[in-house]
């Protein structure tokens, strides 16, 4: 037992509430059971009860033991002077206010049934991936697309959030915040925290003073980046080293230079090395600097993608790394890339800016484009379809990973839809 599962219980009321008593053997009659809060307090507030012939207003603390409310030393906290119930599991001990009267306190452990205490026990313990595999198929299928819509708007809430810190950090520049959560994207995981550094140290307004020339943008990125340190190279390699000697001291960039150890390339494909995504980023911001204002210009998703889908220079199609040719490399962004693209920088600074300004056609513009892209095909994603459970698209697959990552990695099945129909006491 637990009182995150009591909570639930009084919360939904499911316990036997006939000639319900006190401990001290006083009627309760439950007007309302208030209002869960999740700040500092009482766990439920605005309560209305009557318990004998006095009808109360208040709050509700709820324990596994009565003497848990001692133990929590809410006796001399003034915050539960105006608990006017007690709702305990086992009452071990009774309580005073401080002012001398007795507790009201209800104790539910015969008055909640052992069949719905052994669904909630199944779900907790379960070694499967998903708690609910055993019971998943039961659920009726409105109840499912809920649980996927709900997970789905509150993870691009999520990362609209992500957004809106960086957002604050750039004093409010649009341009620049999507400037460095895209760069971020770039890194796909690996590299990301690095891509974040380097696009921390060397700012969007540095690289439209030389966007008059791709070459002029990779010397920027791949110098900043550290990749030109070293004094032999091939030609194309002398060149970017050259002109970024001259654009790093013309800008003063040296202080924030990254180092070519930071970045990762180990147990990654040749076409996602961060040499090729630097290549690729600098296509993109050749292309345009004005990101920002493309994404709130355009309502239509297939120009957006062609913003991204670019060709990297031609250097960069014939090599993963510097120096070393290859056959197999030709660098453009893949259609896989493009999405992740889509889905972890277009969408979540939309809704970012929806939130930010009042102007919520950009969040449902978010929510339509997840809903025009491809499902992401994942081991989340292969999981819920085992359960009969398929994903459309990027809206249902981005659901199904918030739903895993959230809800049920932490077996949090009390806040999940399905996990409360499961519990209705009707289905149990």
């Amino acid at each position: 037992m637990n009182e995150s599962f009591l909570h639930y219980i009084w919360q939904h009321q499911y316990f036997n509430k006939e000639a319900l008593l006190t401990t001290d053997g006083e009627s309760i009659t439950i007007f309302k059971q208030g209002h869960y809060n999740t700040n500092a307090g009482p766990d439920f507030e605005q309560a209305k009860i009557r318990i004998g012939t006095l009808e109360w207003a208040g709050s509700v603390e709820i324990h596994i033991k009565s003497s848990d409310y001692l133990v929590h030393n809410h006796q001399v906290d003034d915050a539960y002077e105006k608990v006017i119930l007690h709702v305990v599991w086992q009452n071990d001990r009774p309580l005073q206010r401080n002012d001398g009267t007795d507790m009201p306190t209800l104790e539910l452990r015969s008055r909640v049934s052992e069949a719905l205490v052994k669904q909630y026990r199944q779900l907790v313990n379960s070694g499967f991936q998903i708690p609910c595999s055993t019971s998943f198929s039961r659920i009726d299928g409105l109840t499912k697309v809920s649980m996927l819509e709900q997970a789905a708007v509150s993870r691009v809430q999520t990362k609209a959030n992500l957004v809106r810190e960086i957002h604050k950090q750039t004093q409010g520049d649009w341009e620049e915040t999507f400037y460095r959560v895209l760069a971020k994207n770039f890194g796909f995981k690996v590299n990301s925290d690095v891509f974040e550094r380097l696009a921390g140290a060397l700012p969007l307004k540095t690289i439209r003073k030389n966007a008059d020339s791709q070459l002029k943008i990779e010397a920027l990125l791949f110098g900043m980046a550290g990749f030109l340190e070293v004094a032999k190279g091939d030609e194309y390699y002398q060149l970017l080293k050259k002109e970024f000697e001259f654009v790093e001291h013309k800008f003063s960039l040296s202080s924030g230079k990254l180092s070519k150890a930071q970045w990762k390339f180990l147990r990654l494909r040749p076409a996602n090395f961060p040499t090729v995504r630097l290549a690729q980023l600098a296509a993109v911001f050749y292309r345009s600097t004005q990101l920002f204002a493309d994404i709130l210009q355009y309502d239509d998703l297939s120009v957006l993608r062609k913003k991204f889908s670019v060709d990297v220079s031609e250097y960069w199609q014939s090599h993963y790394t510097f120096g070393k040719t290859s056959k197999a490399a030709h660098g453009s962004i893949g259609e896989e890339s493009l999405d992740n693209i889509l889905i972890n920088s277009v969408i979540p600074t939309l809704a970012a800016y929806a939130t930010e300004t009042g102007e919520e056609r950009f969040f449902d513009r978010a929510l339509d484009f997840l809903q025009k892209i491809k499902t992401e095909n994942n081991a989340i994603v292969r999981a819920w379809a085992d359960l009969g459970l398929k994903s459309a698209n990027a809206f249902d697959s981005q659901g199904m990973i918030e739903q895993m990552n959230s809800f049920c990695k932490r077996h949090n099945c009390l806040n999940c839809s399905v996990g409360a129909a499961i519990l209705k006491p009707g289905n149990v």
